[in-house]
């Protein structure tokens, strides 16, 4: 069965740990190591599940994670989407367009498009996955209803039509709630919200129209057993603050923010995960080039104790093992030598 403990006993662990933890959100190795495409993965519980056991089978992450598809939830709501064998799913064209299709849009139910099978892979990996936590996944409800309305449109939304915006994200929070509670129910650790499209806002319009929303979620499914990480890769610094007052127990950050100032930013009892370039490091670089970059990373923070290295988004398509591989290898070897130096100094 699933790790059963207390998150925020774990989350202390980590941050009083000598060792550095590492959590990148990676499935896509996963499904290529048990020999399938995305495809398989994305429309079939088991064999995302089998991806992600896979993953954990072969490296010491401090966290299993699932696939971070932001297509799930829109295609409950009734969007087109458009799958490719070897790549991530994306929605074709917008669901809604003004007040009034708003207002005719239903709130879909937990036997909507994919959602059972996303829950079957986090129930899945909650039952095997018994030697770390497992966290869930969904978008974030200013991620959501871009999708459902368009990016650009809802930007320009926001500000001449705001009532329009604002229906539509109470729409959206009220099934993120219910999906996130029904994933809360699988066993699994935790979820990460993925709420990248916050990052186009400036910080009073964060808190108006994303913020507030996540933190309904949090307040009403956040405990001691059941960890929420917000996960924003969108922002270059000018959100930082407005993460944090989600109250998530965990803020998950890309590649395009500065670590050092967010830690610097950042209360120490919050964990603080990111933010290797998923593209430009993982897939693009060669082996000796990620060890290089992860080591500089993890140099660099090494004054944070709340510091967990992690991927800057979800690791795409294509990634080989051996630049996995190489990115374990120089956590381990960071590792090592922080301990053997402080132990040194006694």
């Amino acid at each position: 069965m699933a790790l059963k403990q207390n998150m925020s006993d774990w989350a202390a662990d980590l941050i009083n740990s000598k060792e550095r933890a590492a959590i990148p959100i990676m499935t896509h190795p996963g499904i290529e190591m048990i020999g399938k495409h995305v495809i398989d993965a994305v429309t079939d519980g088991t064999t995302h599940f089998e991806a992600i056991k896979a993953i954990a089978s072969q490296y010491p992450t401090s966290a299993a994670t699932i696939i971070m598809d932001l297509t799930v939830e829109s295609e409950a709501f009734g969007c087109r989407i458009n799958f490719g064998e070897h790549e991530v799913p994306s929605v074709m064209e917008r669901l809604v367009h003004d007040f009034e299709t708003v207002s005719n849009l239903k709130i879909p139910d937990m036997n909507s498009g994919r959602i059972q099978e996303y829950l079957k892979a986090s129930r899945l990996a909650a039952e095997n996955i018994a030697d770390r936590p497992v966290f869930g996944g969904c978008i974030g409800p200013f991620s959501l209803a871009g999708r459902l309305f368009d990016m650009t449109e809802i930007m320009t939304a926001a500000i001449i039509e705001p009532e329009t915006i604002t229906l539509l994200l109470e729409k959206c929070t009220k099934l993120l709630l219910q999906y996130v509670l029904e994933m809360k129910k699988t066993g699994v650790n935790g979820i990460i919200i993925a709420e990248p499209a916050a990052g186009l806002l400036d910080e009073t319009l964060c808190e108006e129209f994303s913020s507030k929303y996540v933190k309904l979620i949090v307040d009403a499914t956040q405990d001691e057993n059941f960890m929420v990480v917000l996960h924003n890769c969108g922002n270059t610094g000018h959100l930082t603050q407005s993460m944090v007052n989600t109250g998530a127990a965990g803020l998950h950050f890309g590649n395009r923010i500065d670590m050092l100032k967010v830690l610097q930013e950042v209360p120490s009892n919050i964990l603080v995960m990111g933010n290797l370039d998923p593209v430009g490091v993982f897939k693009m670089s060669d082996a000796g080039q990620i060890k290089t970059i992860t080591s500089n990373l993890l140099k660099a923070t090494r004054e944070y104790s709340n510091f967990v290295i992690s991927s800057g988004c979800d690791t795409p398509p294509g990634v080989s093992q051996a630049n996995v591989d190489a990115f374990f290898e120089a956590v381990n070897d960071f590792n090592y030598n922080n301990i053997t130096s402080k132990q040194l100094t006694y």
